[in-house]
């Protein structure tokens, strides 16, 4: 990156000089790294899904983890991603999970809702770098509050990080992301009880909803949407094999039955 080389020339050329210029942005990035600070805010930009996404300042850096969201709505709703879909995404962050839904579903449109002026300006930007700015529009507001329609899919990837474990994360996650998008509140279900009290009018009658959880919070997240009337469809597991996303549709009141969905 400090060279401006690609992987393919840096391979074919690895003992080629570096330029005064070249080491000297070389040691500037040696030290932010060595602060801890993540490659990715370093450089500016993550892959994610099949996509270059820009990593803003004071906007939660996109995991991997998070794609297994991503993973989950496409194989719920099948050959329906051909579809004129609306999708919502609460809490959108930098605008990676709408980014990707919609980069795989070309007939589909979105809105994504943050709190953070930082992430609404994030996710306008990775939508508009991504070509996808003409379905989707960005809002800033808390969760749903001002929203008055149904969607046929809602995501979300909340905070979701217990209030005593927030001093306890790698330096990369907490000198570098902001904290109102790792504070779940005491036993970090908080952000979920305030989208789940809302859900209901939110959703279409066929429609899915999908959460990122916590690696121990599946279970406890079941239980809240089962509560809110919800049956659950089925539990993603992430790469490491940690329960990471639960996927949900309305059906009446809900019932704990998470033991019998499938994994996958």
């Amino acid at each position: 990156a400090a060279a401006g080389l690609t992987r393919l020339e840096l391979a074919m050329s690895p003992r080629a000089p570096l330029s005064a210029k070249e080491a000297e942005i070389l040691s500037h990035y040696a030290a932010r790294r060595a602060a801890r600070e993540p490659v990715s805010r370093i450089l500016g930009e993550r892959g994610f899904w099949t996509l270059d996404l820009i990593v803003a300042p004071g906007v939660l850096d996109p995991r991997p983890d998070t794609e297994t969201l991503v993973e989950t709505v496409l194989r719920f709703i099948g050959e329906r991603r051909e579809e004129p879909l609306s999708i919502l995404d609460l809490g959108a962050g930098s605008g990676a999970i709408v980014c990707a839904l919609l980069s795989e579903m070309p007939a589909a449109r979105a809105v994504a809702v943050d709190l953070s002026a930082q992430a609404c300006a994030a996710a306008a930007r990775n939508l508009a770098h991504c070509g996808l700015s003409e379905r989707a529009r960005v809002l800033r507001g808390r969760w749903a509050e001002a929203l008055d329609a149904r969607f046929d899919i809602v995501v979300s990837n909340p905070p979701y990080v217990r209030n005593e474990d927030i001093a306890g994360l790698e330096p990369e996650v907490r000198l570098y992301d902001p904290a109102l998008a790792l504070d779940g509140g005491a036993d970090g279900l908080d952000r979920y009880r305030e989208i789940f009290a809302d859900l209901p009018r939110l959703l279409a009658d066929d429609g899915l909803a999908a959460f990122e959880v916590g690696y121990d919070q599946a279970v406890g997240v079941a239980a809240l949407l089962g509560a809110q009337g919800f049956r659950i469809e089925g539990v993603g597991r992430d790469a490491g094999g940690h329960e990471r996303v639960v996927a949900a549709r309305l059906a009446g009141r809900g019932r704990d039955i998470l033991a019998t969905v499938p994994y996958f």
